[in-house]
């Protein structure tokens, strides 16, 4: 039993800190995903080993056991803390609804899903001004299809490779583009809206994972990130970006993507928002995102209910600020 605490203890502190290693081979960047897991775990050894201080001596190697479980936990919150309500906000919340408002219902609906009056039962209750499907095919472009009634403006990219996006707005578009950034195979969409006179800014995005049986490296996915983040830094007006990054919130290239576009998460100091897995109750993870500018509250923020997919859905609500001597 000693055996196995101590075998234990080494393992768990050391894929806490595999992530650090100058690789995006998914077998380094995966440990990224798991913080909160790994914490708890860490905890857990940690009581075991207090539980042996008090029957037993420990020895030198347990003490040292012991200081780095302590460092991995202490390093694993510092990265997760920030999505508890230990930490301060980074939005502020309106204390009633405005006038102007934009809400985003983003859903991953797991393409061999047939959940289809499932998510239009979200699309009814909660009305969002945009709908945004990720992995969605032709067939759910034609499950969907009475929705292009009360939202008659539309950007569909149907793709049988898990990767089709289709984006319903309310509201018509300026300009919108379908574009493929980094891979062929994997689009996102960039359109722009007119909200009482303001140009508002959405990107709508669906990067592949590090993973075995998707992109071997992470490479592809950090790059577009950055290259959209980069795009976002040079725009003066409200942005707004929606869907699964398939990166957590806490991941070095989400602080990144952060720190280059200025945008701000909703869910700092509110909570994880935890959309993957619907299904396995220890594999918890923040993976579909709402980020915005400055120039946007938060009204709502809410995972919705389970659709048959892999992920649960996302609704936010925001609220536009107007702008500086506005009439």
């Amino acid at each position: 039993m000693e055996i196995l605490l101590s075998v234990f203890s080494v393992i768990f502190i050391a894929i806490s800190f595999i992530p650090l290693l100058p690789s995006s081979h998914w077998t380094i960047r995966v440990w990224e995903f798991p913080r909160l897991q790994i914490a708890t775990l860490l905890a857990v050894l940690l009581v075991a080993y207090t539980v042996k201080a008090i029957s037993y001596t420990l020895s030198a190697f347990d003490v040292v056991l012991v200081l780095g479980l302590a460092v991995s936990l202490l390093y694993q919150c510092m990265w997760i803390i920030p999505y508890t309500p230990l930490y301060k906000r980074e939005v502020r919340r309106v204390a009633a609804e405005p006038k102007e408002t934009l809400s985003i219902l983003s859903s991953n609906v797991y393409m061999p899903n047939d959940g289809y009056q499932k998510l239009l039962s979200h699309v009814h209750t909660t009305q969002p001004d945009f709908l945004v499907t990720l992995e969605s095919n032709k067939k759910w472009q034609d499950h969907l299809s009475e929705l292009e009634k009360d939202y008659p403006h539309q950007k569909f990219c149907p793709l049988e490779n898990l990767y089709g996006m289709h984006v319903y707005s309310k509201y018509a578009f300026e300009n919108v583009t379908l574009r493929f950034l980094i891979e062929d195979d994997v689009p996102s969409i960039r359109a722009t809206i007119n909200v009482d006179g303001q140009k508002v800014t959405l990107y709508f995005l669906h990067p592949k994972p590090p993973s075995p049986t998707e992109n071997e490296y992470a490479k592809p996915r950090d790059v577009e990130l950055h290259v959209v983040g980069k795009e976002i830094s040079k725009q003066s007006g409200p942005v707004i970006v929606a869907g699964d990054l398939n990166d957590v919130a806490w991941s070095p290239t989400t602080r990144h993507f952060k720190k280059i576009s200025g945008l701000l998460d909703p869910r700092e100091g509110r909570g994880f928002f935890n959309t993957f897995h619907a299904h396995y109750p220890l594999v918890k993870w923040p993976l579909d995102h709402v980020f915005h500018s400055k120039h946007f509250s938060l009204v709502r923020i809410e995972r919705l209910s389970d659709i048959g997919s892999d992920h649960y859905p996302l609704f936010t609500q925001l609220a536009l600020v107007a702008p500086p001597n506005r009439d």
